[in-house]
Protein backbone atom coordinates (compact mmCIF):
# COMPACT_ATOMS: atom_id res chain seq x y z
CA UNK A 1 0.00 0.00 0.00
CA UNK A 2 1.71 3.60 -1.10
CA UNK A 3 2.47 5.71 1.68
CA UNK A 4 0.00 8.39 2.68
CA UNK A 5 0.81 11.31 0.97
CA UNK A 6 2.60 9.57 -1.96
CA UNK A 7 0.23 9.52 -4.81
CA UNK A 8 -0.30 12.99 -5.62
CA UNK A 9 -3.53 15.22 -7.04
CA UNK A 10 -1.75 17.97 -8.74
CA UNK A 11 -3.79 20.92 -9.75
CA UNK A 12 -2.79 24.50 -11.70
CA UNK A 13 -3.21 27.01 -9.00
CA UNK A 14 -3.29 24.60 -5.96
CA UNK A 15 -2.06 24.72 -2.63
CA UNK A 16 0.17 22.38 -1.20
CA UNK A 17 2.13 21.01 2.04
CA UNK A 18 4.77 19.25 1.02
CA UNK A 19 7.36 17.37 3.54
CA UNK A 20 9.84 14.78 3.57
CA UNK A 21 12.15 13.83 6.10
CA UNK A 22 15.88 12.00 5.88
CA UNK A 23 15.96 7.63 5.50
CA UNK A 24 15.55 6.28 8.55
CA UNK A 25 14.56 9.21 10.05
CA UNK A 26 18.44 10.43 9.72
CA UNK A 27 19.59 14.15 10.21
CA UNK A 28 19.68 15.65 7.17
CA UNK A 29 20.85 19.16 8.61
CA UNK A 30 23.94 18.54 10.37
CA UNK A 31 24.86 22.10 10.76
CA UNK A 32 24.21 25.48 10.19
CA UNK A 33 26.56 25.15 6.67
CA UNK A 34 23.26 22.71 5.71
CA UNK A 35 20.60 24.69 6.18
CA UNK A 36 21.96 27.63 4.54
CA UNK A 37 22.83 25.62 1.76
CA UNK A 38 19.33 24.28 1.29
CA UNK A 39 17.80 28.07 2.11
CA UNK A 40 20.44 29.29 -0.99
CA UNK A 41 18.93 26.67 -3.21
CA UNK A 42 15.23 28.25 -2.61
CA UNK A 43 16.23 31.26 -2.97
CA UNK A 44 17.82 30.14 -7.27
CA UNK A 45 15.25 28.08 -7.46
CA UNK A 46 12.43 31.17 -6.46
CA UNK A 47 14.25 34.10 -7.72
CA UNK A 48 13.97 35.49 -11.14
CA UNK A 49 17.19 34.35 -13.14
CA UNK A 50 19.24 37.40 -14.66
CA UNK A 51 20.27 35.55 -18.14
CA UNK A 52 21.22 38.51 -19.41
CA UNK A 53 24.05 39.76 -16.42
CA UNK A 54 24.98 36.17 -16.32
CA UNK A 55 26.21 35.82 -19.57
CA UNK A 56 27.37 39.21 -19.83
CA UNK A 57 29.53 38.53 -16.90
CA UNK A 58 30.83 35.52 -18.44
CA UNK A 59 32.17 37.37 -21.92
CA UNK A 60 34.60 38.83 -19.18
CA UNK A 61 37.57 37.49 -20.26
CA UNK A 62 39.63 38.55 -17.04
CA UNK A 63 37.28 36.15 -15.06
CA UNK A 64 39.16 33.43 -13.21
CA UNK A 65 38.12 29.70 -13.85
CA UNK A 66 36.22 29.31 -10.06
CA UNK A 67 33.85 32.17 -10.61
CA UNK A 68 33.35 30.81 -14.50
CA UNK A 69 32.06 27.58 -13.10
CA UNK A 70 30.03 29.64 -10.60
CA UNK A 71 28.30 31.11 -13.08
CA UNK A 72 27.92 28.77 -15.90
CA UNK A 73 25.92 26.72 -12.92
CA UNK A 74 23.77 29.50 -12.31
CA UNK A 75 23.16 30.10 -15.77
CA UNK A 76 22.12 26.03 -15.93
CA UNK A 77 20.00 25.98 -12.96
CA UNK A 78 16.30 25.19 -13.03
CA UNK A 79 14.63 27.93 -12.34
CA UNK A 80 10.58 28.35 -10.75
CA UNK A 81 10.27 32.31 -10.29
CA UNK A 82 7.01 32.33 -12.51
CA UNK A 83 5.69 28.13 -11.55
CA UNK A 84 5.90 27.91 -7.82
CA UNK A 85 5.32 30.83 -5.14
CA UNK A 86 6.54 29.78 -1.23
CA UNK A 87 4.13 30.79 1.77
CA UNK A 88 6.25 29.46 4.38
CA UNK A 89 8.37 26.54 5.06
CA UNK A 90 10.57 25.19 7.89
CA UNK A 91 13.66 22.98 8.30
CA UNK A 92 14.29 20.61 11.18
CA UNK A 93 17.08 18.45 11.79
CA UNK A 94 15.43 15.49 10.08
CA UNK A 95 12.48 16.91 8.24
CA UNK A 96 11.34 19.96 6.02
CA UNK A 97 8.12 21.66 5.25
CA UNK A 98 6.61 23.64 2.07
CA UNK A 99 4.10 25.19 1.70
CA UNK A 100 3.32 25.62 -2.05
CA UNK A 101 1.60 27.18 -4.41
CA UNK A 102 1.60 26.23 -7.58
CA UNK A 103 1.05 28.11 -11.19
CA UNK A 104 0.52 24.68 -13.55
CA UNK A 105 -0.14 20.99 -12.52
CA UNK A 106 3.50 20.11 -13.32
CA UNK A 107 5.57 22.57 -11.46
CA UNK A 108 6.16 21.29 -8.28
CA UNK A 109 7.06 17.76 -9.56
CA UNK A 110 9.46 19.21 -11.31
CA UNK A 111 10.44 21.80 -8.38
CA UNK A 112 10.92 19.27 -5.50
CA UNK A 113 12.89 16.69 -8.08
CA UNK A 114 15.04 19.50 -8.78
CA UNK A 115 15.87 20.73 -5.15
CA UNK A 116 16.02 17.34 -3.54
CA UNK A 117 18.79 15.95 -6.31
CA UNK A 118 20.76 19.19 -5.50
CA UNK A 119 20.79 18.80 -2.35
CA UNK A 120 21.24 15.22 -2.04
CA UNK A 121 24.48 15.73 -4.28
CA UNK A 122 25.85 18.37 -1.88
CA UNK A 123 25.02 16.88 1.49
CA UNK A 124 26.38 13.26 0.09
CA UNK A 125 29.64 15.00 -0.97
CA UNK A 126 29.79 16.73 2.14
CA UNK A 127 29.54 13.79 4.17
CA UNK A 128 31.38 11.21 1.71
CA UNK A 129 28.43 9.08 1.66
CA UNK A 130 26.49 7.23 -0.94
CA UNK A 131 22.65 6.26 -1.41
CA UNK A 132 19.12 8.22 -1.05
CA UNK A 133 19.26 10.64 1.59
CA UNK A 134 15.08 11.08 1.94
CA UNK A 135 12.76 8.59 3.16
CA UNK A 136 10.96 7.79 -0.43
CA UNK A 137 9.69 10.52 -2.49
CA UNK A 138 8.60 13.54 -0.85
CA UNK A 139 4.74 13.96 -0.01
CA UNK A 140 2.22 16.24 -1.04
CA UNK A 141 -1.08 16.97 0.30
CA UNK A 142 -3.34 18.97 -1.18
CA UNK A 143 -4.96 21.86 0.85
CA UNK A 144 -8.29 22.11 0.12
CA UNK A 145 -10.00 24.17 2.90
CA UNK A 146 -9.65 27.34 4.18
CA UNK A 147 -8.82 25.83 7.38
CA UNK A 148 -6.64 23.71 6.61
CA UNK A 149 -4.78 26.93 4.39
CA UNK A 150 -4.75 28.72 7.67
CA UNK A 151 -3.83 26.60 10.10
CA UNK A 152 -0.91 25.07 7.98
CA UNK A 153 1.15 28.04 8.66
CA UNK A 154 0.65 27.94 12.51
CA UNK A 155 1.81 24.16 12.15
CA UNK A 156 4.90 25.09 10.15
CA UNK A 157 6.24 28.06 12.59
CA UNK A 158 4.61 26.30 15.52
CA UNK A 159 6.95 23.22 15.06
CA UNK A 160 9.87 25.65 14.24
CA UNK A 161 9.23 28.05 17.35
CA UNK A 162 7.92 25.47 20.04
CA UNK A 163 8.39 22.26 21.48
CA UNK A 164 5.88 19.84 20.57
CA UNK A 165 2.33 21.44 21.09
CA UNK A 166 3.41 23.10 24.44
CA UNK A 167 4.61 26.85 23.99
CA UNK A 168 7.75 25.90 26.20
CA UNK A 169 10.67 27.72 23.24
CA UNK A 170 12.85 26.15 21.36
CA UNK A 171 16.12 26.83 19.97
CA UNK A 172 14.15 28.56 16.78
CA UNK A 173 14.81 27.04 13.61
CA UNK A 174 14.81 28.24 10.45
CA UNK A 175 11.49 29.09 8.92
CA UNK A 176 9.85 31.74 7.48
CA UNK A 177 7.83 33.25 10.66
CA UNK A 178 10.38 35.93 10.83
CA UNK A 179 8.56 37.36 7.55
CA UNK A 180 4.92 36.68 8.83
CA UNK A 181 6.02 38.93 12.23
CA UNK A 182 7.66 41.43 9.93
CA UNK A 183 11.22 41.50 11.23
CA UNK A 184 12.96 40.09 8.18
CA UNK A 185 11.58 41.00 4.58
CA UNK A 186 12.84 37.66 2.01
CA UNK A 187 11.91 38.33 -1.85
CA UNK A 188 11.18 34.19 -2.51
CA UNK A 189 8.99 34.26 0.57
CA UNK A 190 5.17 35.39 0.51
CA UNK A 191 3.29 35.83 3.87
CA UNK A 192 1.05 38.44 2.62
CA UNK A 193 -1.92 35.95 1.50
CA UNK A 194 -2.12 34.48 4.99
CA UNK A 195 -0.82 37.83 6.58
CA UNK A 196 -4.22 39.33 5.18
CA UNK A 197 -6.42 37.13 7.05
CA UNK A 198 -5.07 38.98 10.58
CA UNK A 199 -5.10 42.28 12.49
CA UNK A 200 -1.99 44.59 12.18
CA UNK A 201 -3.76 46.67 14.86
CA UNK A 202 -4.81 44.28 17.14
CA UNK A 203 -2.99 41.97 19.19
CA UNK A 204 -5.37 39.89 19.86
CA UNK A 205 -6.46 39.37 16.34
CA UNK A 206 -2.70 38.90 14.93
CA UNK A 207 -0.53 36.49 13.15
CA UNK A 208 1.94 36.01 16.09
CA UNK A 209 -1.36 35.47 18.45
CA UNK A 210 -2.54 32.92 16.29
CA UNK A 211 -0.08 30.73 16.30
CA UNK A 212 0.77 30.90 19.91
CA UNK A 213 -3.04 29.56 20.74
CA UNK A 214 -2.91 26.16 22.02
CA UNK A 215 -4.39 23.46 20.35
CA UNK A 216 -4.37 19.38 19.78
CA UNK A 217 -3.67 20.27 16.51
CA UNK A 218 -6.74 17.71 15.25
CA UNK A 219 -7.20 19.88 11.99
CA UNK A 220 -3.24 19.34 11.37
CA UNK A 221 -2.82 15.67 12.47
CA UNK A 222 -4.74 14.46 8.95
CA UNK A 223 -1.30 15.12 7.26
CA UNK A 224 1.23 15.43 10.04
CA UNK A 225 4.56 13.79 8.79
CA UNK A 226 4.52 10.91 11.14
CA UNK A 227 0.99 9.84 9.98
Amino acid sequence: MPAKNTIKQYLGNGYYHIYNRGVEKRVIFQDNQDYNVFLKYLAEYLSPKDEVGLKNQLADPSLNSKERDRLLKLLRLNNFFLEVTLLAYCLMPNHFHLFIKQRNSTSIDKFMQSLLTIYSLYFNRKYQRVGTLFQSAYKALLISSEDQYLHLTRYIHHQSTFQGNTLEPRKEQPSSYPEYLGNKVTSWVEPNEILSYFSKTNPNLSYESFVKQQDDFNLIGSYDLDN
